[in-house]
């Protein structure tokens, strides 16, 4: 049996059972994937995260905006760009003591990762020292460290390493071919160019995408090639359905149907079978059962917290009933993955 002639699922099933991640995959192989049977495609993204991961568990982290607003940046779905009049003020660099305590809480509520989001094109010298500041103090709390704070140069980002910094964050959004629909002040070759900063700096990769920014079926075949074939997988891959906000390009956009958004989670996790996949920017829109098909679709990493840098995100006690309901526990702080790889969204 084949897609469109094209490839052969038995041959293709046999390769999304390997044991090794590949890093070959090609788009008419990712196509192929999205066009399974829902059924068959949740069952080999199931076995896929069964080799790599506990079958119930989940990775949670906290994401905290530690400067909001006045980003020069012209991303049509972010609140925070100073191209768009969203009610977004621009404000300064949180302070130590501040971020301190906002790492705590999350440590209290459950967290093993602590996130920190900059609205910058790319970090200037005097913010720079603050943050790797931040991230010694939250590393010392014995909290994973992460950060976005846009664009980094190779000594930038030996810098956040030599500070502490475990994890950095930066999307490729959407695919190469919709990516000038969505962002014209950077290139999606910058966007390859900091992953590969951060890379040689011994950082781990935090990169996925939005889903729902008007593409096409084969906009999420093109932006998970793309990082499906990058030179090592993401650590962590979070995928984010897109949250509306007024004032913004994208506000009145026809939302993705659930179910693509589900076969989206579950090609992220057979072709990045050891990565951590993150359920990330939408679930407070999303029903219990459609988070429920995420996670079944290989979904093991969230955002816990009741704000995403300045969108809504579910509170602890909705999730605590969700998690609970599923019989699905919270990964420890001190081992996050069982095989292969361990691990902002909008």
């Amino acid at each position: 049996m084949s897609i469109a002639g094209i490839v052969d699922i038995s041959s293709l099933t046999a390769r999304c059972a390997a044991a090794e991640p590949h890093h070959d995959w090609s788009r008419a192989e990712i196509d192929a994937l999205f066009a399974l049977p829902f059924s068959d495609l949740v069952f080999l993204a199931q076995q896929a995260h069964r080799r790599h991961f506990a079958a119930n568990a989940v990775q949670m982290s906290t994401l905290l905006s530690i400067k909001t607003g006045g980003c020069p940046e012209d991303c049509a779905y972010c609140p925070q760009s100073a191209s768009f009049d969203t009610g977004v003020k621009a404000e300064k660099l949180m302070g130590l003591d501040e971020t301190l305590a906002a790492a705590r809480e999350a440590k209290a509520a459950g967290a093993s990762r602590f996130c920190m989001g900059a609205a910058w094109r790319s970090p200037k010298e005097r913010d720079l020292e603050k943050v790797c500041a931040m991230i010694a103090e939250v590393k010392a709390l014995g909290l994973e460290t992460c950060a976005t704070l846009g664009m980094l140069s190779s000594e930038q980002a030996q810098r956040l390493g030599e500070a502490g910094l475990d994890y950095y964050n930066h999307n490729l959004d959407t695919s190469p071919e919709h990516y000038g629909a969505i962002i014209t002040t950077r290139t999606y070759q910058d966007r390859l160019d900091t992953l590969s900063n951060v890379r040689e700096a011994g950082l781990k990769v935090c990169c996925g995408g939005i889903v729902g920014l008007g593409e096409k079926a084969e906009d999420r075949t093109g932006l998970l090639h793309s990082l499906a074939t990058l030179p090592a997988h993401p650590d962590s891959v979070p995928i984010n359905m897109l949250v509306q906000v007024e004032g913004t390009p994208l506000d009145g956009q026809a939302p993705l149907d659930g179910i693509d958004f589900v076969r989206t989670i579950a090609v992220a996790r057979i072709v990045m079978p050891a990565s951590m996949v993150r359920l990330s920017a939408g679930r407070e829109q999303m029903s219990e059962e459609l988070q429920a098909l995420c996670f079944l679709a290989g979904a093991n990493s969230i955002f816990l917290g009741e704000k995403l840098l300045t969108t809504k995100n579910p509170g602890k006690n909705r999730d605590a009933t969700l998690l609970a309901k599923l019989g699905i526990t919270a990964m420890p702080h001190t081992t996050v993955e069982v095989g292969g790889s361990a691990e902002a969204a909008q």
